[in-house]
């Protein structure tokens, strides 16, 4: 689960870790209300939506004045941003974050990360903060460092004196970076976090570290031990598509593509989309029912795919091992008596009963084709894309 920045901030700060002042705001009346009480001069204007970039797009804006500032975070609200992570559907700005100004000295990079290939937590870090991270660790490697987290959420002495080393801090700032470390490390682990970003933190003029912009990523199915976190979702930042999927537990990604794709399991989910993709096609989706999906559940996929006005046609992937063809069978039928598709219907099963779920979509007397292998189905598929 994507989190917004102040929620980041406001985790960052329940573990010691210094952050900016902040207020935030929904509409004018609390605009007017924040900068009533704070009576900031100048400051900075931040939309809350859940994709990086903003800044690119005009999401991040300077005011050098209580009326501009007043003003910029009126004109935020509401706006559409499109990002490289957005889309080109973008998301609209319901929430922005007012802050002062920070009087920068030096930028940093530190986050804390599941890193898959060491199949451990993991605190990365560079000197160059404030830029994508990914170009960094492309055009400058050396310039960042990783140190292993220990699963209580402690970090080694001597991996701390490393990394503080490596980001040249010195004097009073090298404890407080010792620290501060510390509790990043901490935070990560005790929210059963997949990423806790600080970008940039930031040296101040006052010799002051502080966590200047964050980002928060939480373990879907670590939710039930985090219930204050769980509070956090935000339904307004997703498609439609998404917010169903997440009610019904199912897991569902849009994708710019044409061929919607239902399916069970995600490894073959994934190798649908592959075979798709292969024979020149476009995936509208990636959408797992499971393996025991009910009737209800694939009624509410197909109803999903069919949110997405871009899809042309579906294409259904049916492996039965513990899911019954049969049973699905019945079940896609039923759904088809209820719920109008109007774009073609592509159908691949394998597995246990598939030949009793053949016949039932054989004899079920709407406009369904069956395919007998995925290459079949996805070339199939292919011809109604566009």
């Amino acid at each position: 689960m994507n989190t917004h920045e102040y929620q980041a901030k406001v985790l960052l700060k329940k573990f010691g870790v210094p952050v900016p002042p902040f207020f935030l705001a929904t509409n004018e009346e609390e605009i007017a209300e924040g900068m009533k009480e704070f009576n900031w001069q100048q400051g900075v204007v931040k939309a809350q939506i859940h994709a990086g970039g903003r800044g690119k797009a005009g999401g991040v804006k300077i005011a050098h004045t209580a009326e501009q500032l007043q003003r910029t975070a009126e004109e935020m609200l509401g706006m559409r941003f499109i990002t490289a992570q957005t889309g080109s559907q973008g998301i609209i700005c319901n929430k922005v974050l007012i802050t002062p100004l920070v009087d920068i000295k030096k930028e940093y990079y530190l986050a804390a990360i599941m890193d898959r290939s060491s199949a451990q937590p993991m605190l990365l870090a560079s000197s160059e903060g404030g830029m994508d991270i990914e170009e960094i660790a492309k055009t400058k490697p050396e310039s960042l460092i990783k140190i292993p987290i220990q699963l209580d959420g402690s970090v080694r002495s001597y991996h701390i004196l490393e990394l503080v080393k490596f980001l040249g801090w010195e004097g009073d700032i090298r404890h407080l970076g010792g620290q501060l470390i510390t509790q990043v490390a901490q935070a990560f682990i005790t929210s059963d976090a997949s990423l806790l970003e600080i970008n940039p933190l930031v040296l101040t003029a006052q010799q002051e570290l502080v966590a200047l912009d964050a980002k928060l990523s939480v373990d879907d199915n670590a939710l039930y031990r985090q219930p204050g976190m769980e509070q956090w979702y935000d339904p307004d930042q997703q498609t439609p598509g998404e917010r169903i999927a997440r009610q019904q537990g199912l897991a569902y990604i849009g994708l710019d593509g044409t061929i919607g794709c239902l399916v069970n399991g995600a490894g073959l989910a994934m190798a649908t989309m592959d075979i798709i993709q292969y024979y020149g096609g476009k995936p509208a989706n990636f959408l797992d029912v499971g393996g025991g999906a009910t009737q209800e559940q694939v009624a509410y996929a197909l109803k999903i795919i069919l949110s997405d006005s871009r899809v042309r046609v579906i294409f259904v992937n049916i492996f039965g091992g513990i899911m019954d063809c049969g049973i699905l069978a019945h079940g896609l039928v039923d759904t088809l008596k209820v719920q109008s598709v109007n774009i073609p219907l592509i159908v691949r099963l394998e597995g246990t009963n598939v030949e009793i779920g053949k016949k039932c979509l054989a004899d079920s007397g709407f406009k369904i084709t069956s395919v007998n292998s995925m290459e079949e189905g996805a070339k199939e598929a292919i011809k109604w894309q566009s």
